[in-house]
C-alpha cells in the first residue's frame, strides 16, 4: 500500500470510528441524554455492549442486524450512519487532501451528518450541534477559508434570510413556517463556508426540498401544509457545497464573465 493508501485508509477508519460515535449522538441528544456515559447498550434490554459489538459496520453484520442478548432489530441506520460518515470522509480527503482545512471540513461533515439524522427522525436541530457549529466555524475562519469577512457575512445572510422567509410566512399565514433550528443551521453553515456558499447551499437544499415536496403532494403522502424536515435539505447541499461548492461558483461566474 502507498502512502497516499495509507492515509486514505486512516480517513476511512477515523470516518467509520466518529460514524459510530454520531450513532450515539443521534440517539441520545434529541431525548436529553448524556452523550458520555454509560457506554452503549441495547435501547430494548439494556445489555451493555462490549468491544466486539461496538466494531463499525463488521459488528452489525456479525450479529445479523439483532441484539446479541434478547434478539431485538437493530436499526439499519447504524451501520449506514457509519458508512455515510467513512464516505464523506474519503470524499472530503480526495477534495482537499491531508491539509489543515481538511479537519474543520470532515468536522463539519461529521455536524452535517448528526443533523440530518436527528432531523430526519424527529425534526428537530439541537442547539447543542448547530450553536458550537457557529463558534467552530467562526474561529476556525480566522485562520482558514473562508476567512472571517465571509464568514461573518455568511452567518448574517444564511440565517437572516431564512428568519426573514419565516417571519414573512408567520405574518402572511398566522402560523410557523421556518423553525428555529433551519436558522441557526444556515448560520452554522455560513459560518463554515462563508455567504458565496451559503448562496449555494440554500438553493441547492430549496430545489431538492421543492421537488420531494412536489412528490409527495402528487404520490398522496403529504399535502400543502406537511411540515418537510428542512434540516435535511439543507445538510445534504451543505454537503455538496463543501465539496464542490467553489467550482460551482466558478462555472455559475464563468457563464457570465469567461
Amino acid at each position: 500500500m502507498t502512502m497516499s493508501g495509507l492515509e486514505l485508509a486512516i480517513v476511512a477508519f477515523l470516518g467509520l470510528a466518529i460514524g459510530s460515535f454520531l450513532n450515539v449522538v443521534i440517539h441520545r441528544l434529541p431525548r436529553g441524554a448524556s452523550i458520555v456515559s454509560p457506554g452503549s447498550r441495547c435501547p430494548a434490554c439494556g445489555y451493555a455492549l462490549r468491544a466486539m459489538d461496538n466494531i463499525p459496520v463488521a459488528s452489525y453484520l456479525m450479529l445479523r442486524g439483532r441484539c446479541r442478548q434478547c434478539g431485538v432489530r437493530i436499526s439499519p441506520r447504524y451501520p449506514l450512519v457509519e458508512i455515510a460518515t467513512a464516505a464523506l470522509f474519503v470524499l472530503h480527503y480526495f477534495v482537499f487532501g491531508w491539509t489543515p482545512i481538511l479537519a474543520v471540513r470532515l468536522l463539519f461533515a461529521a455536524s452535517l451528518v448528526a443533523l440530518f439524522a436527528i432531523d430526519l427522525e424527529h425534526h428537530l436541530l439541537p442547539d447543542a450541534i448547530t450553536l458550537p457549529g457557529i463558534g467552530v466555524g467562526l474561529l476556525s475562519s480566522l485562520f482558514l477559508p473562508p476567512g472571517i469577512r465571509d464568514a461573518l457575512i455568511g452567518i448574517l445572510a444564511g440565517g437572516g434570510v431564512l428568519w426573514l422567509i419565516g417571519e414573512a410566512y408567520y405574518r402572511y399565514a398566522g402560523e410557523e413556517g421556518m423553525g428555529g433550528g433551519d436558522v441557526k443551521m444556515l448560520a452554522m453553515i455560513g459560518a463554515f463556508l462563508g455567504w458565496q456558499l451559503v448562496i449555494v447551499t440554500l438553493v441547492f437544499s430549496s430545489i431538492a426540498g421543492s421537488v420531494i415536496g412536489v412528490l409527495l403532494i402528487v404520490t398522496k403522502r403529504g399535502g400543502l401544509k406537511y411540515a418537510l424536515p428542512y434540516g435535511t435539505f439543507l445538510a445534504l447541499a451543505a454537503l455538496v457545497s463543501s465539496l464542490a461548492g467553489a467550482q460551482i461558483v466558478n462555472w455559475y461566474v464563468g457563464m457570465y464573465y469567461p
